[in-house]
């Protein structure tokens, strides 16, 4: 593998039947649109061109987009900037370019949209990929900024960083990947594949999560951009106690009081706190006692 293929996090899944596994996991998507994040040499592609009602990939690699258009699509149909081409049948569009670039509203334009706001339901679209280990939180994060298109993320990720998107609080694992990923959506994890699925094959295993898209920000009585940038202060320092890590932006009388008030102890760290309580605490600083409904 070339030091470019590397960098990219290119171990490409080759066993069809974990391919078919995976792509099952979505149900029944005959009417449906799914995004398909790092197709690479289709693997996944291929079954689930037989299941979706549209397929679009976005692919990085130059190379690779051309194969997919070669395999799948009419590589004399192109459509399209220098930044991003458009290729192939109206089952099939290869989008060259970065995931983390791409404005998918832009693409995901030509869907039905209810009067007033953004897709719901069956017309919102679904995302399944291989993401590439190394910008696994960057491509979650992105999806998430744009929950609104999407209902249903079908995503294969290094076993470890599933470990932590699924962790509970109170454990070792549980942290702001975790915190963020469950405020967005219900996860489960499906099932581990061991590096031999893939070639290369990389030197750790590989977990399939399923997030079903459901944002908790109204449940919870929280702005969703504060209350995420108030989740990043909490674990900024995972050594560090809640208290600690939040007397960056808040009085330290005001933080004990919080705590004091829901019930937390004052030396509790951000991970072993439900984000119910975090929310509660949350609302307190930004209310005050009198206001806020902890």
């Amino acid at each position: 593998m070339s030091a470019k293929k590397a960098r990219l996090g290119q171990n490409f899944l080759v066993d069809r039947g974990a391919a078919a596994k995976i792509v099952a996991a979505l149900g029944d998507v005959s009417q449906r649109t799914v995004m398909e994040i790092g197709p690479g040499k289709g693997v996944l592609t291929e079954p689930l061109l037989r299941s979706a009602q549209h397929v679009i990939a976005v692919e990085l690699d130059r190379v690779l987009a051309a194969e997919l258009r070669q395999k799948f699509g009419d590589p004399q149909a192109s459509i399209g900037s220098s930044d991003i081409a458009m290729v192939g049948p109206p089952k099939l569009e290869v989008l060259e370019g970065d995931v983390l670039s791409v404005d998918f509203e832009a693409v995901l334009q030509g869907m039905s949209r209810p009067q007033g706001g953004g897709p719901s339901g069956s017309d919102r679209a679904c995302v399944l990929g291989n993401l590439p280990y190394y910008i696994t939180s960057d491509i979650l994060l992105r999806i998430f900024e744009f929950h609104r298109l999407f209902d249903l993320v079908v995503i294969m990720v290094q076993r470890e960083v599933a470990e932590r998107i699924v962790a509970l609080p109170g454990t070792r694992d549980f942290g702001l990947l975790s915190a963020t990923a469950q405020i967005y959506a219900r996860v489960e994890k499906l099932f581990t594949l061991p590096p031999g699925a893939f070639k290369p094959p990389p030197k750790v295993y590989s977990s399939v999560l399923r997030l079903k898209l459901a944002p908790r920000f109204d449940e919870l009585g929280v702005p969703a951009e504060g209350f995420i940038a108030f989740l990043k202060l909490a674990f900024a320092m995972k050594r560090k106690t809640l208290l600690n890590n939040l007397k960056k932006s808040y009085r330290e009388e005001d933080i004990k009081a919080a705590l004091n008030h829901i019930g937390l102890r004052p030396d509790i760290r951000a991970e072993a706190i439900p984000l119910e309580k975090s929310a509660a605490v949350f609302r307190v600083l930004q209310l005050g006692l009198d206001k806020s409904k902890f």
